[in-house]
Order: C-alpha cells, then structure tokens, then sequence
C-alpha cells in the first residue's frame, strides 16, 4: 500500500509539469482561438507538446503500477495534489497571484481529497471486478462524457472549459477502473484471462479524455482544468469503487459519512477556484466593462437622434 501512494504522488507531480508544457504548446498554436481536429498536427510538431506528452506517459506508467497495488479507491484521489503545483507555476509564469478565495480554493480541494485517501486506505480492499459491474460503469460513464461534451460544444469561455475538463476526469476515473479491472486479472490468473473490454476501454477512454483536456486547455487557465478534472477523476473512480465494486464495503456509516463530506469539499474548491480564478475574474470585469461601453454608445446615438 505504501509503494502504491509513493507511485501516485509521483504521478501527481509528473502530471502537474505534464499539464503545464501541453497548456502552454497549446496555448502558443491556437493563439486564443478554439482548438479544432485539424490542429491536432501542428501540436504533434510542437516540441513542448511532445516533451508533455512524454511526462503524461510517465504519469500513466506510475499510475498504473500503483493501481496493480493498491484499490481505485486509494490510489485515483492522489491525483489531486497535482493541483496545487499547476496552480503556483502558472500564476509565477503570468507574474499573478492567487487571490485569497482562489488560494482558499486549491487548499480546500487538496486537503479534502487528502484526508479522503486516507479514509479510503483504511476501509478499502481488493477483489476481482465482475464483468456486468464494469459494463455498467462504462456505460454510466459514456453517457455522462457525450453529454458534459455537447454543453462544451454549444458553450464558449469558463463555461466550455470546465464542462469538457470535467468530461475529461469522468473518462479518467473510467481509465482508472478499467486498468484496476485489467491489472488484477493479469496479476492473479495471467495474460490469458486478460479482460477484452477492459483493456479496449481503457484506450478510447484515455483518449476521449486526452482530446477534451487540449479543447479545455484552449479555453481556460490549466489549473482550472486540472481542477476540475484531477477531482472529477478520483470521484468518479472512486463512486464507481463504492457503489458498483464494493471496494469499501466494510466501511462504517461514520467513515461513509465522513468519506462524503471531503469529496463534497473538493468539489466546491473547484467551483469556487473557477469561480475567483485570476483569468476568470479578469475576464468577467472586461465582459462588464465591453457591456457598460455598448450601452453607453448606444445611449450617445439615441440622444443624437432625438436632437
């Protein structure tokens, strides 16, 4: 267990300095305009965004181990201290800082996800996955990321940044049910009980959850993104573990209750870091000021015309 959480915090600091260099490669190809399919070549030619994509693959490499040792439950929340790294190297890179409720935020989410692990390691165990079980998770899961997609597509800003960000940690809290599902048949009864769907899953999963990250990167800041998506992904592996797998079935009502009250903590520390986020309120004061400069040119002409 403890070489399973060392290999996840790992993978949480190679996420962080992953999400910085492809936020940035993407940011410098779309020059503020949104992401499309057919830019996709341009970001595989760019260097920075190649050098992240090969720290994500790190990332996954130790995610995975640590999911061969350790239950879903335990091993998905670690991701979250990827947050507050994302967050202190893009505001020194945009020489900001976080405000206080911003601030108030990113420990919220990171102290809520970390006592939760620590309830979780406590309570959960591990066993093999049923078949239907994980069907059913995938088909939960499936519906919930077209539908976080489409709000993304007819949506622009915060709004489309947040929606497919939060799309892209559903589809990761899949990935990290699927691989746990595959690691454990491999481990206990070897290659040829390797579980099909699974392993299929776990690809289109990764990488349904790959291309809405780089749509949200080119609509919001990355801590915003990896906000939403580092604990969406450990609540959603998480709820797929408890209520679907049975990994903390022997938990107390106590630790139930109090396992539930850290991820509602985390979840409104990503509300309200999208919320007061630097970028967010920045651009909300220029929508109001473009709003208040319409009105009042309108005002002038109405007034030149009754003259």
């Amino acid at each position: 267990m403890i070489l399973a959480i060392g290999c996840a915090v790992l993978a949480a600091g190679c996420s962080a300095i992953g999400v910085r260099l492809q936020y940035t490669a993407v940011r410098a190809e779309t020059q503020d305009t949104t992401l499309r399919l057919g830019g996709l070549p341009k970001l595989l030619r760019n260097p920075l965004w190649r050098t992240g994509f090969a720290v994500l693959a790190a990332c996954a490499v130790l995610q995975i181990l640590a999911l061969s040792m350790a239950p879903v439950s335990v091993v998905s929340p670690i991701v979250v201290l990827a947050l507050p790294i994302v967050a202190v190297l893009h505001a020194r890179s945009r020489g900001t800082r976080l405000g206080g409720m911003a601030s108030t935020a990113v420990v919220g989410s990171t102290a809520g996800v970390a006592v939760f692990v620590v309830l979780a390691a406590s309570s959960a165990d591990t066993h093999a996955i049923a078949g239907a079980d994980v069907v059913r998770a995938g088909q939960l899961v499936i519906g919930a990321v077209v539908l976080l997609g489409i709000v993304g597509a007819v949506s622009n800003g915060v709004v489309r940044c947040v929606a497919l960000a939060v799309g892209a940690g559903a589809a990761y809290g899949l990935v990290s049910v699927l691989v746990r599902d595959v690691a454990y048949a491999v481990q206990t009864k070897g290659f040829g009980a390797l579980p099909v769907f699974s392993a299929v899953g776990v690809v289109v999963a990764f990488l349904a959850g790959s291309w809405f990250v780089q749509l949200a990167y080119s609509s919001g800041p990355p801590d915003v993104v990896v906000a939403c998506q580092t604990v969406l992904n450990p609540l959603v592996a998480t709820g797929l573990g408890v209520s679907m797998l049975g990994e903390i079935a022997g938990a107390s009502d106590a630790t139930v209750t109090a396992l539930i009250t850290t991820g509602l903590i985390a979840v409104v520390g990503v509300v309200l870091l999208a919320r007061y986020h630097p970028e967010a309120v920045h651009r909300s004061t220029a929508t109001t000021r473009a709003g208040l400069r319409r009105r009042a040119g309108r005002g002038l002409r109405t007034g030149k015309a009754d003259a």
